[in-house]
């Protein structure tokens, strides 16, 4: 069976996660395959070669890995594609930095502000190809991309001008009512960088709140790089199997970055820092101040850690999470 024609349920999930354990004869039990930690620095380096398919901001509004992006940009990565669903700031901030020529979203900006002026300027000026999705659509493709089949019917889009601006969206009659559907390519990300609370090193990770399209580009993309808010043993991402958010083989890359997804929220860890969108709609304005803005919080920086004593210790106290609200304890016991 190939790993693109597994079902996406969490049971498929569960099941390929727990097989990933690599047998070891000579002790007569299983052992977790090696460990897949490594730097952003590496595994952007490894990962992400110039011209590569990305799916990112795959959480809709939240664990939105800046810190991969931000990477992405001091490393000079060119050509990308970017991919994902409403996308944040993150794709514009790209964009500006030179990093990406396509990108195939539902929607480019700042999610407190309104327009992303990059990816304006650069649509203006015809410097990117758009490809024009819904969030829905987005989804589509990338259910079709992880099942591992051509397309992905819906009828999502019905009605609209999509049809006509994009070519990997196509009206079809559907075999069994004659009605009308539409017919969404297959979208297969080169990799997918998904931020999440925690992971093991060897890759399996734990993810909740809203995970909006991430298991679906993790499932459809050819490798996958998990940036962890922290890293946990094996054993604690085996108790709570139904949270796992892929196979562990799946995964190429496994980085510890705290704030990785700051300024974007990362449920039971921090709040949106409202202020850092503000700021970046002024600086984006003119490519002055974008530049101004790349020099300071990119480029001056050289890792996450150096951001983070730039953002300052009053502001994160600010952010951090002063309200629990845990979940109810499950029970898998046999």
């Amino acid at each position: 069976m190939k790993i693109f024609d597994i079902p996406q349920g969490s049971l498929y999930i569960n099941l390929l996660y727990f097989g990933s354990r690599v047998l070891d004869k000579k002790k007569g039990r299983g052992t977790m395959p090696e460990s897949k930690l490594m730097t952003m620095v590496e595994a952007v380096d490894r990962f992400v070669p110039d011209g590569s398919e990305i799916a990112l901001g795959c959480g809709l509004e939240t664990c939105i890995p800046f810190s991969a992006g931000h990477e992405l940009m001091r490393q000079k990565k060119r050509r990308l594609a970017l991919i994902g669903p409403i996308s944040d700031m993150l794709f514009d901030q790209l964009v500006g930095a030179g990093c990406a020529d396509r990108i195939r979203a539902a929607w480019v900006g700042n999610v407190i502000t309104g327009s992303g002026y990059n990816f304006r300027r650069a649509v203006e000026s015809g410097a990117i190809d758009v490809e024009d999705h819904t969030n829905l659509t987005i989804t589509m493709g990338l259910r079709a991309g992880a099942a591992g089949v051509p397309f992905m019917p819906t009828l999502t889009a019905l009605g609209s001008d999509l049809l006509s601006t994009n070519s990997q969206l196509k009206e079809m009659v559907c075999p069994f009512t004659g009605g009308p559907l539409v017919a969404v390519r297959a979208i297969r990300p080169d990799v997918a960088i998904i931020s999440v609370q925690r992971a093991a090193a060897s890759g399996g990770a734990h993810a909740w709140g809203n995970l909006g399209v991430s298991r679906e580009a993790c499932m459809a993309s050819r490798q996958v790089i998990i940036v962890a808010e922290e890293i946990v043993p094996e054993d604690t991402i085996c108790s709570d199997p139904n949270r796992i958010l892929l196979p562990s083989f799946r995964v190429g890359a496994v980085v510890h970055e705290p704030w990785s997804a700051h300024p974007s929220p990362m449920p039971g860890f921090y709040n949106r820092d409202h202020q850092v969108f503000l700021d970046y709609q002024q600086a984006s304005k003119t490519p002055p101040g974008f530049a101004e803005w790349f020099s300071r919080w990119v480029v001056g920086v050289a890792s996450r850690t150096e951001y983070l004593d730039l953002l300052g210790n009053d502001r994160q106290r600010q952010l951090m999470i002063t309200h629990s609200a845990p979940s109810v304890p499950v029970d898998y016991g046999y």
